[in-house]
């Protein structure tokens, strides 16, 4: 089953503040492991995820603007953090607070991706959605998936100017609680 098929159901699903959802992907983004708190929380069985993308759980309500910093900052070989809404299998959304960091082997190849979330605090997930909500008034004007992925990142970039900080400064800012 793919995320498309599967409609939000406006059911929210968390998970307790210490555990951590855990995956591995393959350096293409195809899952390689999904630990049970991920497979409970997504409701999705290990046969079905894994060998699967892992925007198998995309939410139809997260801007691709955000994916797409994550993959370009997985590309320069840095880490990133990011509040994400994800969508199981059932149609439960779940917020995270996702730590995805690049793999490599002792060359220094990339081996693929390792990503740990963490439940975020509601007070960030208040913050970040009015971030979200923005980005897809953006994305959602345009017709063609390019052209919502550029307006999506110029108005993030619009939004970290006006408030003269990085995506970085602006994702601890929320997270401590000082970014609104």
């Amino acid at each position: 089953m793919r995320a498309t098929e599967v409609r939000p159901t406006g059911v929210e699903r968390t998970f307790g503040e210490n555990e951590l959802i855990v995956s591995k992907t393959d350096p293409r983004g195809v899952i390689t492991y999904a630990n049970d708190v991920f497979l409970r929380v997504s409701a999705l069985p290990e046969a079905q995820t894994v060998g699967s993308p892992h925007n198998l759980i995309r939410h139809p309500d997260m801007p691709r603007a955000v994916f797409k910093l994550l993959w370009d900052t997985l590309e320069q070989r840095r880490e990133i953090f990011a509040y994400v809404l994800n969508l199981a299998a059932d149609g439960a959304h779940y917020w995270v607070f996702a730590h995805v960091t690049p793999s490599f082997d002792r060359a220094g190849r990339l081996l693929g991706y390792h990503s740990n979330r963490r439940r975020p605090a509601q007070s960030s997930v208040t913050a970040i959605r009015e971030v979200y909500r923005r980005l897809l008034e953006e994305e959602r004007r345009q017709s063609r998936t390019p052209d919502a992925v550029a307006a999506g990142i110029a108005a993030l970039q619009r939004m970290l100017d006006e408030r003269g900080v990085t995506y970085d400064e602006l994702v601890w800012q929320i997270t401590d609680g000082s970014g609104r």
